[in-house]
C-alpha cells in the first residue's frame, strides 16, 4: 500500500464538500497547515434557528477569549501567556495553554446583532442566531 501525504483542502478530494461547508467555512488552516496542532478543536452544529461553534479550551478562563465579528468573519482567540515550568524538563508535552485564534466566514444568513457566548466546563459555546427571514416556515393556504 502507498501512503500519500495529503497538503490541500477537503474540496480537492471532494469537489462538491458537505453542505455545511457552504454554510460556515473555518479560515484557520494556513499553506495548508493543520490547525489543530496549535489551536483548540472546534465543534460546529447547525439547527432550524441557529448555528453552534463549541471550542474546547479546558483550563482557561472566559476573561482569555475574545471574540470578534467583522465583515462576516468571526474570530475567536485568546491570549494567554506561557506557563513557567522551573525545573522541570518534559519528555513528552502534549498540551498547553497559549495563544490562538480561529476565524469562520460567516453565511449571509445569520443575526450579527444576536450572537451569544458561553464558557462552561472548558468548552466555549458560542452561539450564532439565523435571521427570521431564512427560518423554515409553514405557509398557510387561504
Amino acid at each position: 500500500m502507498t501512503l500519500v501525504r495529503f497538503n490541500g483542502t477537503p474540496s480537492a478530494v471532494f469537489p462538491y464538500g458537505n453542505l455545511l461547508n457552504e454554510f460556515l467555512t473555518d479560515l484557520g488552516t494556513v499553506n495548508g497547515g493543520d490547525v489543530r496542532r496549535a489551536t483548540p478543536a472546534v465543534n460546529v452544529a447547525e439547527t432550524a434557528d441557529a448555528y453552534r461553534l463549541e471550542v474546547a479550551a479546558p483550563g482557561l478562563t472566559k476573561e482569555a477569549f475574545k471574540i470578534h465579528v467583522e465583515d462576516e468573519v468571526l474570530s475567536i482567540s485568546s491570549e494567554q501567556p506561557a506557563t513557567e515550568t522551573e525545573g522541570l524538563k518534559y519528555n513528552r508535552r502534549e498540551f498547553g495553554y497559549g495563544s490562538f485564534k480561529r476565524t469562520f466566514r460567516l453565511p449571509k444568513r445569520v443575526n450579527v446583532e444576536g450572537i451569544e457566548a458561553r464558557y462552561e466546563n472548558g468548552i466555549l459555546f458560542v452561539h450564532v442566531p439565523k435571521r427570521e427571514e431564512i427560518k423554515p416556515r409553514t405557509i398557510q393556504i387561504s
